[in-house]
């Protein structure tokens, strides 16, 4: 059977005194609810889960601290069993992901002082905390990924798993798009660039007089949403060639400290003026200002004209959209993630309010299934204006689910149920050869693991 922690004996206690009552008592600052082996989860970690699930944004359901309890102990079942079958998670790919956490965060709140003044910690401690924790979670990924490898699903079996599901509980979808765009960018003429390189210089002429400070000149004529409030401070690591501008990237790490670039071109985004106010390994602290040339109409028609004859070519069968994206689009990311609009879930079919801005809902309101947009206008979210082509694929209207219309939909369901009873399956074999202990007050508030009291344990 799971053993309990006696609710009290592993309460982690302060002493203090209670100088109104003239004697002392005891306070709990944190309680160990459970421990796999020699592994432990203490209720603040519990507290902490559900504060970070809040901040994201996260629906929280009832019972959730219990839920997080469970997940908590299997974690840590399938990471001992990671250990024991010799699965690889190498000191580097933790730190590599604690890293990315990290810029993650730096790119949420702004700057590393930010994330540390949020957390109450530094960097360095931050990382420290939650390296084991990483390396616990990459393990347990590794584990359940080997469990379910072999688990696949027949259409026999998808068609047996939807009509398993009640009538009155078949869900209702709303409408979803599949949309796909061409994009180009058009430069600016070369006058209205070099007024824009000229104002540049200008404000570096300021700035170096000591008459105007970086910040307060970023703040007043920084076109980068992301940074303009801020002063254009920026926190930037060497190695986020994917999420920043290259030109940006290796003039940042030119400059030493203190240092004032010249303005610099990016094809990408437009003219940066760029203050270094220091550095560290692949870490540097810098300021930033932006400027986007602006493109005339006479720029923005050419664009039209050659996009127009793209559409041709699609049209006449001459060239696949798909082949014409790749061919033409001067967005970056189609080169990675293909040329239509993706859901969170990184899947093609989106709701409209999953768009990314109203001209394309508009735009498509014309449009029937199958059909291509004449060359359209529109601004991005860097402020850059552009032309573009949209591809209306395809449209579901809103209905209840069925087989015909969404069978893949389905069947990804069915498969995702097949893999979780595999890894309940396993877990019922493997749960007894672990030491499991559970706090005997949690047991008693979460029925969900009650089903572990007539497991028997043992050491191992």
């Amino acid at each position: 059977m799971i053993k309990y922690f006696l609710a009290g004996l592993f309460a982690i206690t302060l002493s203090v005194t209670a100088f109104s009552q003239g004697k002392s008592q005891k306070l709990v600052v944190d309680k160990i609810l459970g421990a796999v082996g020699d592994r432990i989860i203490l209720q603040s970690d519990i507290q902490n889960a559900i504060l970070d699930a809040s901040r994201n944004g996260d629906q929280l359901p009832e019972g959730a601290a219990c839920s997080i309890l469970e997940q908590s102990l299997i974690s840590k079942i399938l990471a001992l069993q990671a250990e024991r079958d010799s699965l690889p998670v190498s000191d580097e790919e933790v730190e590599a992901n604690l890293d990315m956490r990290v810029r993650g965060w730096v790119m949420q709140f702004g700057s590393e002082q930010a994330v540390e003044d949020v957390a109450g910690k530094t960097i360095f401690q931050l990382k420290d905390d939650s390296r084991h924790m990483i390396k616990e979670q990459m393990l347990s990924n590794r584990m359940k990924q080997k469990i379910v490898e072999n688990v696949h699903i027949t259409p026999t079996e998808v068609k047996a798993f939807f009509d398993r599901v009640p009538s009155d509980s078949v869900p209702f979808l709303e409408s979803e798009l599949e949309i796909g765009q061409i994009n180009v960018y058009p430069k600016a003429a070369k006058e209205v660039e070099d007024y824009i390189y000229n104002e540049m210089m200008n404000y570096r002429k300021q700035i170096e007089a000591g008459t105007l400070s970086f910040e307060a000149a970023a703040k007043k004529y920084s076109e980068d949403p992301g940074s303009r409030d801020r002063g254009g401070a920026y926190e930037v690591n060497r190695n986020d060639k994917d999420q920043l501008d290259p030109v940006f990237l290796s003039t940042a790490f030119r400059l030493k400290a203190g240092e004032l670039s010249m303005p610099v071109k990016s094809n990408k985004f437009g003219y940066f003026l760029i203050q270094s106010e220091s550095r560290r390994g692949d870490n540097a602290k810098v300021r930033m200002i932006l400027r986007i040339p602006p493109v005339t109409k006479t720029e923005l028609d050419a664009a039209k004209i050659k996009l127009d004859s793209v559409r041709t070519e699609i049209v006449s069968g001459k060239i696949s959209f798909k082949d014409a994206a790749y061919k033409y689009s001067e967005d970056e990311a189609v080169k990675s993630y293909g040329p239509f609009v993706l859901n969170p879930d990184g899947s093609t079919y989106v709701h409209i309010d999953q768009l990314p801005d109203k001209d394309m809902v508009q735009a498509l309101a014309t449009l029937k299934e199958g059909d291509y947009s004449q060359p359209l206008t529109f601004t991005n979210e860097q402020g850059k204006q552009g032309v573009r082509i949209l591809y209306l694929k395809s449209k579901t209207e809103p209905h209840k689910m069925n087989l015909n219309d969404d069978y893949n939909k389905i069947a990804s369901m069915a498969l995702e149920t097949k893999k979780q009873k595999a890894l309940d399956d396993w877990l019922t074999k493997r749960v007894p050869t672990f030491y499991v202990l559970v706090d005997q007050e949690a047991a008693a508030q979460c029925p969900n693991l009650q089903k572990y009291e007539a497991t028997s344990s043992r050491g191992f």
